[in-house]
Parts: structure tokens; sequence; C-alpha cells
């Protein structure tokens, strides 16, 4: 078998711990390609670096992804990334670069049906899975009413920020309001004072300092201000998913969040997972996928209510999410999903037997967390949930995606225990104390 050469476009976490399970399971040989060393990967001895500083320019990017082609001939070639901007920016070059990058990721139009939170709402509408109400902001002249539904593209029109306004005081809306971007590509070029990745508007004034800074940059993309599903941050789950080319959904995989990160820049990222089986959720990720006719990883996002025990369903991330060591930690090597599919005789290789046409879904329990542990507990109230979290650390340990005994420098070691003493500084500083709404 030909050699592989796995390349992380951009060096995040999540490229860190695809990379970590490929190179465990597979041996393959990583390369990172990123406009800078990348914190996560800084002193790694893992992966092979390509800096390029002008990677956000497609032209370059294209180059030298043909570049590396030429310089292995001999390879098997995968190309890989976990930012947004990253795989729109790939799916919209892909005529353009080296046919012989092989990539678990969709395509152009794919892409465009799910990364728009409004479009994933009309989606899972159609598929019977619940969404939370929506008002879709604009910022180019709109000033239609939304209809009296639940969030969705065909249901929620977008409207100016007065409108929207309007239509949140004439339902009645209660505070605390949601706000993001519908598309998380579009918001990474937005800047204004007090941005942030999620926004939590305690009042009506919160909410019009923000639209009005849409407004004054002309911001080209969707707003979107939604109901807060009761519940703090443990009522959060993720649910990782893989569909191959053959439309088979073969990796299912989920946990409940038990803390996410609180800087502006990183809030309701989860720093730390507790596996477990959801079916009902699972099952609901597969209709969606079908639907969207989905390739590739996908990272959900939902939230169990607090007041009624239902599934809510805010977004699908096109890709394998930050948080993807969860999978690998609790059984079910990520990438196995990519072998199986992209390169069938490495993964036949490694297995006692076929594979078979049913997902795998790793059953756990297992704890993940990006964060000590102490400081994990502070932030857990519940009893039941606690005495779970302990039983899964006195079974197996705590999993961290940067803790790899195949990179395991002195100085590495070193490093990883100043980012937790950092992790714990953000903490004291954005959350000091855990809230009934994780905000």
């Amino acid at each position: 078998m030909k050699q592989v050469l796995l390349l992380g476009l951009g060096g995040d976490i999540g490229v860190y711990a695809f990379q970590r399970a490929a190179h465990q399971k597979y041996g393959w040989k990583p390369v990172v390609l990123s406009k800078v060393r990348t914190t996560f990967l800084k002193h790694s001895t893992l992966a092979e670096w390509i800096i390029e500083p002008n990677l956000q320019d497609p032209d370059v990017l294209v180059a030298r992804l043909n570049e590396i082609a030429g310089a292995h001939p001999d390879h098997e070639l995968i190309l890989f990334t976990n930012l947004d901007w990253n795989v729109r920016t790939i799916a919209q070059q892909r005529d353009r670069i080296d046919s012989r990058w092989l990539q678990p990721l969709c395509d152009l139009a794919t892409f465009d049906r799910v990364s728009s939170k409004t479009a994933f709402a009309s989606i899972c509408d159609q598929v019977d899975v619940r969404t939370p109400f929506t008002v879709a902001v604009g910022f180019t002249g709109a000033d239609a009413v939304p209809a009296e539904a639940s969030g969705g593209a065909d249901s929620v029109p977008t409207v100016s920020p007065a409108v929207a306004l309007q239509s949140i005081r004439d339902r009645g809306l209660d505070y605390p309001l949601i706000g993001k971007p519908a598309i998380s590509a579009d918001w990474f070029n937005v800047a204004f004072p007090g941005k942030q990745k999620i926004h939590h508007f305690e009042s009506e004034a919160e909410l019009v300092e923000v639209l009005d800074h849409l407004v004054e940059r002309s911001y080209g993309s969707e707003f979107l201000v939604q109901e807060f599903v009761p519940g703090d941050e443990t009522h959060m789950r993720s649910l990782t998913a893989y569909r191959d080319r053959e439309g088979q959904v073969t990796l299912l995989a989920g946990g409940q969040v038990l803390l996410e990160e609180h800087t502006p820049g990183t809030l309701g990222i989860p720093a730390a997972i507790l596996t477990e089986v959801d079916e009902e959720a699972f099952a609901s990720a597969r209709r969606i996928l079908v639907k969207a006719d989905y390739y590739g990883f996908a990272n959900f996002d939902y939230k169990i209510s607090s007041r009624d025990g239902g599934r809510v369903f805010f977004e699908v991330n096109p890709r394998i999410g930050r948080n993807n060591f969860y999978v690998t930690a609790a059984g079910v090597n990520v990438a196995q999903a990519v072998a199986r599919d992209l390169l069938p005789d490495h993964f036949e290789a490694q297995e006692a037997k076929p594979a078979e046409s049913a997902a795998s879904v790793p059953t756990g329990p297992i704890l993940y967390s990006v964060v000590p542990y102490r400081l994990l507990m502070r932030y857990i109230k519940e009893p039941a949930l606690r005495e779970r979290v302990a039983a899964a650390k006195k079974r197996s340990g705590v999993f961290h995606p940067l803790v790899y005994s195949g990179d395991r420098s002195l100085v590495r070691r070193v490093y990883i225990k100043a980012l937790n003493a950092r992790m714990a500084q953000h903490f004291r500083k954005y959350y000091p104390e855990p809230t009934d709404t994780g905000f």
C-alpha cells in the first residue's frame, strides 16, 4: 500500500485531534499548512509544518496544495480542515485543486444547504426535527414580517432590524435571547466592539447595540435572534457523524456537554463532554444528512430543554468539530470513517473482519476535557451528574486531545500544563461561578 500524507489546513485543536487519531491508528504522515504556527501544535513533533502567510488568498492556497501534491507523487493524499472558511474555499476551488487530494468534505452546494442556519432549520422542519423559534435579521433593506411559525427559511423571511424588534415584542419572547450569525464563514470577516461567537442578550438594549453595529458595517449576511431554550450548558449535546460517498452514515457519536468555554471568541464551544448514546438524536441526525444529501464529517449542536425534555437542534457544522477526540477516546477512531470511505485497503488491513454497513457507534461513557478535572467539578452542581462524571474518571481517566504519548517531548508536556493554567485563568475571569443558564 502507498504511504498516506494527511494535510491539515489551519492547525486548530480539531485538526490536531484528527491527525493524532490517524497517526495512532494508521501511521499516516501528518502535515500542517497554516498562516502561523498555531497554539495547539506549538512544540509538537507530530506534524511537519508548512507556513504560508498568504493562505487566505484562494490562488495561493490552490498553488500550495498543488505544489505539495507534486512533491509527493507516490503518496495517497488526504486534505482535511476544521474551519468553515477553509471548507468553503476548498469547495469553491475544487476544480483547480489537484484531483489526487481526497477530501472528506462536502461540496459547495451542500455547504450552502447546511451552513446557513435558516436553511438548516428549513431542512429540519421537513424531516420533523425541532429547532428554536428564530428571527432572521438582514441589513439590506428587508422589511417583511415573519410568519407566526417556528424557525426555518420558509417560515421566517429575512427582516429589517426594526421589524425584527417589533416581531419579538409582538410574540412576547422573554429575554435572554440568543444571537448568532446565520453563516459562520461570513461572521469571520466582520469586526465590531463586543463581538462574540454567540451573543446572549439580557435586554432589548443589548440586542439593539449589536444590530446597530451590523447596520453601520452593512453586514451582508443574516444575523439570527433565537428563543433561549431553557437549561444550563449541561443540557447541551454534541453529535458527530460521517456520511460516505455511497450515502451510508458510517459514524454516529455523541455526548453530554459538561462545561463550555466562556471567552468572547470561544463562547459555546464544549470544554468537557461525557459521552453517551442518544438514539433519538442519532435518528434525527441521520434524517437531516439524508435530506441534505450530505457527504463527509458533520458536527451537530442540540439541547435538551429543561422545560419539556424535547431535543432542539441548533445547527450542523460542515466539518468534524473542534472536540472530535471524544469520539476516538470513546472507542471509535475518527480516522476509520475516512479510511473506510476513501482508502478501503488501509481500513481493511487494520480490521479483524470486513466492514459492516451499520454505523460505528462508540458506547462509552468516557470523560473528555480540556480543563483540569478539579476546575470542571466546580461547575457541575447536579449530584447525579457529578457521580457519573466521577465514575467515568475512576474507570478510565480523563481524555485530553493534546496529551498524546506519540508527541510527548518534555517541552511539550510543560507547554500543555501552561495551557491548562491559562484555561483556568479564563474561567476565573469570564465565568467565575456556574449559572442556571450557562451565561
